[in-house]
C-alpha cells in the first residue's frame, strides 16, 4: 500500500504491474481489497491502481469539501498519468461515470460492473425487496447493518446465504462494517455531487464502455446496465454473470477477468 496527497487528502492505493494504466474503484460496501482477484491477472498487461476512495479503507477524510470524481482526476495528476481506464463496481462505477463526464479527456475507457449512477432512483420494487429481505435495521449498529446489506447485495434476492461461499460472506461483512463507518464520517463532510447528474447524460460517454451485472443481483442493477448500454454510444453489454451478486468481481473472478482483459486498451 502507498499513500499520496490528492486534493489535500492522503489517499491509499496499491500500484501493481506496468503498461497502460487501469484504476479500480470499489463498491460503497467495500474497499480496494474487493479487487484482490483482478490485480494479478490485469497486472500482466497493465499498470493496475486499486484506490481507496476518500474516507474508505486506508484513505484519509479531512473535514474539507471535495468530490470523489475530482479525486480520481487528482490521483492521475499526482501519478503523472494523462489518461487511464476506469473499472468501477457499484458506487465505484458511479464515481467512474462521474469522472468520465467531468474529466472526459482523462478517461480512455470505462468498465462498469454492477454499477450505480448519480441521479438514478431506485424502484419501489427494490425498496420492497429490502423490506422483505432485511427490514428495519438500527443504522448505529454497524454489525447488523452490514449483515443486512450483505444479505441484500451480496447474496441477492434469489438466493439464500447458504448458497454463497461463507468465506466470501465473512469478507464482505468485514469490509462493509468498515465502509459503514466511512459513510457515517462522510455524512459530516461536504461531498460535491456531479451537476447535472450522470443519469441524464449517459449519451455524453464517448469512450468505450463495458457494462455488466451479476445475474443474482437486485434486478434494478441489471436494468440500469441495460440503460447505460443503450444510451452510451460506444457501450457493450455483457451477459449477466451467472450465480453472481453485487460484488461479482470478487465472487466470479474468472469471467470478469476474461471480459476485462478482452476489453481494456
Amino acid at each position: 500500500m502507498t499513500k499520496i496527497e490528492v486534493n489535500g487528502a492522503l489517499l491509499a492505493y496499491d500500484d501493481t504491474g506496468s503498461g497502460t494504466p487501469v484504476v479500480l474503484l470499489h463498491a460503497g460496501i467495500a474497499d480496494r481489497r474487493m479487487w484482490r482477484e483482478q490485480v494479478g491477472p490485469l497486472a500482466a498487461r497493465h499498470r493496475v491502481i486499486a484506490l481507496d476512495l476518500r474516507g474508505y479503507g486506508d484513505s484519509e477524510l479531512p473535514p474539507t469539501p471535495f468530490a470523489h470524481h475530482d479525486d480520481v482526476a487528482g490521483l492521475l495528476d499526482a501519478l503523472d498519468l494523462p489518461r487511464a481506464a476506469l473499472v468501477g463496481c457499484s458506487f465505484g462505477g458511479a464515481v467512474a461515470i462521474d469522472t468520465a463526464l467531468a474529466h472526459p479527456e482523462r478517461v480512455s475507457a470505462l468498465a462498469l460492473l454492477g454499477t450505480a449512477a448519480s441521479g438514478h432512483e431506485w424502484s419501489e420494487a427494490a425498496n420492497d425487496l429490502w423490506e422483505s429481505l432485511v427490514g428495519e435495521v438500527d443504522p448505529e449498529d454497524f454489525a447488523a447493518s452490514a449483515a443486512g446489506e450483505v444479505r441484500f447485495w451480496v447474496v441477492g434476492p434469489g438466493r439464500e446465504p447458504a448458497d454463497v461461499d461463507p468465506a466470501l460472506l465473512a469478507f464482505a461483512h468485514e469490509m462493509d462494517q468498515r465502509a459503514l463507518a466511512a459513510e457515517l464520517a462522510l455524512s459530516a463532510v461536504d461531498v460535491a455531487e456531479l451537476d447535472p447528474p450522470a443519469i441524464g447524460r449517459l449519451g455524453e460517454l464517448r469512450m468505450p464502455v463495458l457494462v455488466g451485472a451479476g445475474a443474482a443481483d437486485v434486478p434494478d442493477i441489471s436494468r440500469l446496465a441495460d440503460r447505460i448500454a443503450a444510451e452510451a454510444p460506444n457501450a457493450v453489454r455483457l451477459p449477466d454473470v451467472p450465480n453472481a451478486g453485487h460484488l461479482l468481481p470478487l465472487e466470479r473472478p474468472a469471467p470478469v477477468n476474461a471480459a476485462l482483459l478482452d476489453f481494456l486498451p
